[in-house]
C-alpha cells in the first residue's frame, strides 16, 4: 500500500509517496528524478517489494508546488529538499537517481553523505564533464533561448535533438525535426514555467560537481550508464563524472529511461531492477 504525504520546505511543498514494508531489514530506497516525478518510478518500485520505497515530485513538478513557479530550481535547492525529505522519512537511505535527479543527488551527497548509504547516479547530464563541454553547453543554452523566444514546442524539439545526438557537438545549431514534424505544438501559449525547460535545464546541466566532497564522502557512490545510450550526452556526461571521481562506471540494461515500461520509453525494468538490487 502506498501512503502519500507532504513536506513543507523553503519555498515549496513537496509531495511524496511511501510504499512501506514495515518489517524489512533493508534500507529505504529513495528513487528520484528531475524533472521526472514520482510516477516515473512506479515500474521500478513495483519490483522492490522487500523494502520501503519512497518516490517524490521535485519542487515545481507534478504535485509539488513552489512559491514562485517561474523561477529556476537549482541542484543546491533540490539537495536541501532531499536532506529535509530524508530527515522526515528516516535514514540513512539508499538512493537511485536518474538524469537531473542524479545531478541533484550528487549535490545532496556532497553536503549530507551521512544520510545516504549507497547512491546509484544513472546518467547525470552534468555537461561540464565532457571534452566538448563548451559546445555542449552552448547547444543547451540555445535550447533555453529558443524556449524564451518561441515557447514549448520548438524548444522541446531542440531538447530532444540535443539529448539524442551521438558524439561530440558541432559548432552551431543541431539539425533535427521541427516541432511540427514531431507533432508538438507550434503556437506559443506564453507560459514559461515548464519544469524542464523553464526551471531546471540550465542549472542542472551547468552544475559543477564537488569532486573533493564526493571523494571524501562516506557514501558508496556508483555512476551508472545505459547499455543502449552510448554516445548520447547524458551517457558521455556520466563517463566524465566517473572519471573525475576515479570510479569505474557500471552499465545497466536498456537506455536512459530503462527502468520504465511505458509505451513512449519502453525499457527493461526487470533487468534494470535486478542490476540495481545487485549493486545495493
Amino acid at each position: 500500500m502506498t501512503d502519500t504525504r507532504t513536506l513543507e520546505v523553503t519555498g515549496a511543498v513537496l509531495t511524496y509517496d511511501v510504499q512501506a514494508v514495515p518489517d524489512s531489514t533493508h534500507p529505504t530506497l529513495l528513487a528520484i528524478g528531475s524533472p521526472m516525478a514520482a510516477d516515473g518510478f512506479a515500474d521500478l518500485a513495483a519490483r522492490f517489494t522487500d523494502r520501503t520505497v519512497v518516490r517524490y515530485d521535485p519542487r515545481g513538478t507534478g504535485r509539488s508546488a513552489k512559491a514562485d513557479p517561474d523561477s529556476p530550481s537549482t541542484p543546491e535547492q533540490h539537495a536541501d529538499d532531499l536532506h529535509r525529505l530524508v530527515d522526515a522519512i528516516g535514514g540513512p537511505v539508499d538512493v537511485f537517481a536518474s538524469s537531473g535527479g542524479a545531478v541533484n543527488a550528487l549535490a545532496f551527497v556532497a553536503k549530507h553523505p551521512e544520510q545516504v548509504r549507497v547512491l546509484v547516479a544513472h546518467e547525470p547530464p552534468a555537461a561540464r564533464n565532457v571534452p566538448d563541454s563548451a559546445r555542449a553547453l552552448a547547444a543547451i543554452e540555445r535550447t533555453r533561448e529558443l524556449y524564451a523566444k518561441e515557447g514549448f514546442g520548438p524548444a522541446m524539439a531542440s531538447f530532444i535533438a540535443l539529448t539524442m545526438h551521438k558524439g561530440e557537438f558541432p559548432d552551431g545549431p543541431l539539425a533535427g525535426p521541427s516541432a511540427a514534424d514531431m507533432g508538438m505544438p507550434t503556437e506559443d501559449d506564453g507560459s514559461r514555467n515548464d519544469p524542464l525547460l523553464g526551471q531546471n535545464l540550465i542549472s542542472c546541466t551547468h552544475y559543477e560537481i564537488d569532486v573533493d566532497a564526493l571523494k571524501a564522502a562516506s557514501t558508496r557512490v556508483i555512476i551508472a550508464v545505459g547499455a543502449e545510450s552510448v554516445g548520447e550526452l547524458a551517457h558521455r556526461c556520466a563517463l566524465g563524472v566517473a572519471e573525475r571521481l576515479g570510479l569505474e562506471p557500471v552499465t545497466f540494461p536498456s537506455h536512459h529511461g530503462g527502468f520504465t515500461d511505458s509505451p513512449w520509453a519502453k525499457g527493461d525494468p526487470d533487468g534494470f531492477a535486478a542490476k540495481l538490487r545487485e549493486l545495493l
